[in-house]
């Protein structure tokens, strides 16, 4: 554990000097202090996950607090170590990324302290077992994250989209200090492993627990109806910021309802059919928002939300497997959904960075004025064709993998007498196999829209590449996709350690070994795959070496076309989305032509979250309406103001000497 709080002190040692050092410095101050104190916490980190036994470090704070322990399990280690070494990632890219803004004479100091200060609360969130000082450093994980956000403040749809998530993240800390307050009581102490006792002892208690916690910790993550604060931060958030919280920071929400699961002592079956359905309406309809969306870190976001369902799949199938004594179905289950959270830790901010390189080119993320880009930025391409093959869960890469142990899973279950676990997981496996189809329409589109084909509108400036040092993190991303889906095998074996935890066991050795032959020689099928295409592209290479080639597309032998009769998004996914209509909220707006020779017309649609216009939107409207009967009070008379100060100190003297 010292080594834990070497690492957290070296981080915030750097975000305080930080703030001290010239501008153009700080950025890679921070990636190297993001760096050396990863490589602190994975020393520790690697050591429990390999060994099985925990690291513990106890200190005390003032009451109400009192003795807070910090606890490095195995689920905890495996956090930890993606949370460091992934946010170093992420700082080596924005030392690149935020070079534009200080080229514009743009402050970043109060950013990159911030930064630091996410990553530390993201780490301690992971280990500490005490009730209060958990929320303590969940309030400051969310408060960071929120000043991150709001870099460009000065534009309203980034402020607004600020102010919603911090409502969003204050929403869902209320379900959670309510299911603390009640935990506390029952039992008398702060310590997570005093909670056990209260579930052995009033086992009726555990469903409306686990509801609370749910709420709390999957507005974090993104569950389907806590994601509404997704596809409004991520795009108002520098692209760095955007591929750290959607990676990295909703995966402590994640972490939360694992680490409830292992407080339980034996969860029920309403927990694992909650999970199971909440995740699958999450992954059909984030994946289904994703394909009707015009921006490209907005149809990201809404994916985050597909992905956030994949997990929550494995861990619903997990908890399954415990209450219906299935052993095989636990353990693929939860160490599925442990191989997806790593996975989608490192391809999707690799989409998020991808993207940043798009917005510094061309200056929008709309997708229907882009084209073309990969003649221009082709680095950027490559990178965003590969984190769109992984996140697709197509081989070779690494989505692929952690799917299909999940269908493992389901397949290994549905061998059981119990009918309603049979229905569920059938149910499951369609369901999933639906949303890697979705998955694969959405990103064949943003892809094929904004790097393949013509340009769609005429740049007034010319493109540039992506920086040395964000083209550097998504090397490192690249490999990790690449070799993960290539040789996976090692990275199954270790998370199972972690996996089978969670299932309740120590070792499924068989499991383990029998998936661990399955994929070395699936391995080995796409080595020889990768191999053949290799073969085929030198020897093209190599054939029309000093030729010039041209290809023209089939035009339906018209031969007058130009760039705005290209497909768009809307067209390349209409008829899908005329398909799931009912699940869409569609805005048209149409100008029609008119007279004999018309001069233009036009028609533009969107899409509006239903849950977002149901729940959230009637909330804030009350909340204006009532603010506005009081917006008499701002009468803009500084004598009116004083008289308020004067008013209050005159109360609060009264009610002090009344006391």
């Amino acid at each position: 554990m010292d080594y834990f709080l070497y690492g957290i002190g070296i981080l915030l040692f750097g975000g305080a000097v930080s703030l001290l050092i010239p501008e153009r410095f700080k950025g890679l101050w921070i990636f190297s202090a993001a760096a050396l104190s990863s490589v602190f916490v994975l020393i520790p980190s690697f050591n429990v996950l390999f060994s099985g036994d925990a690291a513990v470090g106890i200190f005390y704070m003032p009451q109400p607090a009192g003795e807070v322990k910090f606890v490095m399990d195995r689920l905890s280690a495996f956090f930890t170590a993606m949370i460091s070494f992934m946010s170093a990632v992420s700082a080596l890219y924005a030392a690149g990324y935020m070079k534009h803004y200080i080229n514009k004479n743009r402050t970043v100091t109060s950013h990159f302290f911030f930064l630091s200060v996410l990553i530390v609360s993201m780490l301690i969130v992971t280990v500490v077992q005490n009730a209060f000082a958990f929320l303590i450093a969940w309030e400051i994980m969310s408060l960071s994250s929120f000043f991150l956000l709001i870099f460009e403040n000065e534009k309203e749809e980034v402020f607004k989209a600020g102010v919603n998530y911090l409502v969003s993240m204050h929403i869902g800390v209320i379900f959670l200090i309510t299911a603390f307050i009640i935990m506390i009581n029952r039992s008398g102490s702060m310590d997570f492993s005093s909670f056990t006792e209260v579930f052995n002892s009033e086992p009726g208690l555990i469903n409306t627990m686990f509801l609370l916690f749910f709420a709390g910790f999957g507005t974090k993550a993104g569950f389907v109806p806590f994601h509404t604060w997704l596809p409004r931060a991520h795009p108002a958030a520098p692209s760095h910021i955007s591929g750290l919280m959607s990676g990295i920071m909703i995966k402590t929400g994640i972490y939360g309802i694992l680490r409830i699961i292992t407080i339980i002592p034996q969860p029920t079956s309403m927990m694992a059919y909650l999970v199971l359905f909440i995740s699958l309406i999450s992954g059909i309809l984030g994946i289904a928002y994703a394909i009707a969306q015009g921006n490209i870190k907005k149809l990201l976001a809404y994916s985050s939300v597909e992905n956030i369902g994949i997990i929550g799949l494995g861990i619903g199938a997990g908890l399954l497997g415990i209450t219906n004594k299935m052993p095989a179905l636990a353990f693929f289950g939860f160490t599925g959904s442990l191989l997806h959270i790593l996975n989608h830790s490192v391809f999707k901010p690799m989409l998020f960075f991808a993207a940043g390189g798009v917005l510094h080119a061309a200056h929008t993320l709309e997708i229907d004025k882009l084209g073309g880009l990969i003649k221009k930025i082709r680095w950027t391409a490559v990178f965003f064709l590969v984190g769109s093959i992984a996140i697709s869960g197509l081989p070779p890469f690494n989505g692929f993998i952690s799917e299909f142990i999940i269908y493992r899973g389901f397949l290994s279950g549905m061998q059981t007498s119990a009918i309603p676990a049979a229905v569920s997981l059938i149910l499951s496996f369609a369901g999933l196999a639906l949303i890697g189809a979705m998955a694969l329409l959405c990103f064949t589109k943003v892809f094929s829209i904004v790097f393949l084909g013509s340009p769609r509108t005429e740049l007034s400036h010319p493109l540039h590449d992506i920086t040395f040092t964000m083209k550097a993190a998504l090397v490192l991303q690249s490999a990790i996709v690449i070799l993960t889906g290539l040789v996976p095998a090692p990275v199954f074996s270790l998370i199972s350690l972690a996996g089978a935890e969670l299932a309740g066991q120590r070792m499924l050795s068989e499991h383990t070994a029998e998936t661990s032959d399955i994929l070395s020689r699936l391995s080995g099928g796409l080595l020889i795959f990768l191999g053949i295409f290799a073969v085929v592209f030198i020897v093209r290479s190599f054939l029309l070496r000093g030729r010039v080639t041209h290809f023209k597309t089939w035009d339906c032998g018209y031969q007058a076309g130009n760039t705005r009769m290209q497909y768009t998004a809307s067209s390349y996914t209409g008829p899908f989305l005329n398909l799931i209509r009912p699940l869409l909220y569609v805005k048209e707006q149409l100008s029609k032509p008119s007279g004999i020779f018309p001069l233009d017309a036009a028609y533009k649609s969107g899409t509006e979250d239903k849950f977002e216009m149901a729940s959230i939107n009637p909330v804030i409207r009350f909340i204006d309406r009532f603010l506005n009967l009081f917006t008499w009070i701002q009468s803009g008379n500084m004598q009116q103001y004083i008289l308020y100060g004067i008013v209050f100190l005159i109360a609060i003297s009264v009610w002090i000497t009344g006391i």
